[in-house]
């Protein structure tokens, strides 16, 4: 042993014999740092820092400020949901916005209950059907006219639900409640200013027709923006998808007026 060297080293710098090592030879030279190499996480005797916001396995995404862990794939909702109010003004004024808004959030109170009272009225925008509804009893008509509000609640269901599975097979992401329940506010409320005309001039009427066609087109832009905002896909998809339940409303209602 030399003065000057530490007890239990030996002159090649090794431990001590019979002496166990740890953590390696402190004065073996240290192999240079690589940017592209991870030489601390993956050698004894080190380790490696990570600040308070980094994610050391690569996700920060799904943990830092700005993203959320989406177990499963579920949605992130976009922004808070809106009341009633402005849910209905909404679709009119800024439909993309609240569409959007809305993309996650069930909407079953509003859409229920408008395209129920929608029916209540549309039978008599329907000139053979308000004459058989005013020539009847009242014993009659009473069940007749819930019956009406009930049928077209549960077309607006159906109707929903097949633009919702073809917005799915065209690559949509979307939920199926905020989109069966928004295509039902859709069909009511673009048909509204139509059924409101012809309950006083009647659904033969050339303004009735001529309302008829234009609410048409209303609801087909609507739907559009809907599908769009709600499935993430692009509008001629989005089109796409709506086309059944377009053509189911005008068979259905439109064309009783024409």
């Amino acid at each position: 042993m030399q003065w000057g060297q530490p007890q239990g080293q030996q002159q090649g710098g090794g431990p001590a014999h019979g002496e166990p090592e740890y953590f390696g030879d402190p004065y073996a030279p240290q192999a240079p740092h690589h940017p592209q190499q991870n030489y601390a996480a993956n050698n004894p005797g080190h380790t490696q820092a990570f600040s308070i916001n980094e994610d050391p396995y690569g996700q920060a995404g799904a943990y830092q400020a700005g993203g959320t862990y989406e177990a499963g794939g579920a949605p992130v909702p976009v922004g808070p949901r809106l009341p009633w109010k402005a849910l209905l003004s909404g679709i009119v004024t800024r439909p993309a916005d609240t569409f959007l808004q809305m993309r996650d959030h069930a909407v079953w109170g509003p859409a229920l209950a408008v395209t129920f009272l929608y029916g209540l009225l549309a039978v008599f925008g329907f000139d053979q059907a308000r004459e058989d509804a005013i020539n009847a009893t009242l014993s009659t008509v009473v069940p007749y006219i819930l019956l009406t509000g009930v049928g077209f609640v549960i077309g607006g269901l159906v109707l929903g639900m097949v633009t919702h599975t073809l917005a799915r097979q065209l690559g949509g992401d979307g939920s199926w409640q905020p989109t069966v329940g928004l295509s039902m506010l859709i069909m009511s409320i673009t048909d509204a200013p139509r059924l409101l005309v012809a309950l006083f001039m009647g659904g033969d009427n050339a303004v009735v027709q001529v309302l008829g066609w234009l609410t048409w087109l209303a609801a087909g832009a609507l739907f559009t923006t809907m599908v769009s905002r709600s499935h993430d896909l692009p509008w001629p998809k989005a089109l796409g998808a709506s086309a059944i339940q377009l053509v189911a409303l005008l068979s259905l209602i439109k064309l009783g007026t024409l």
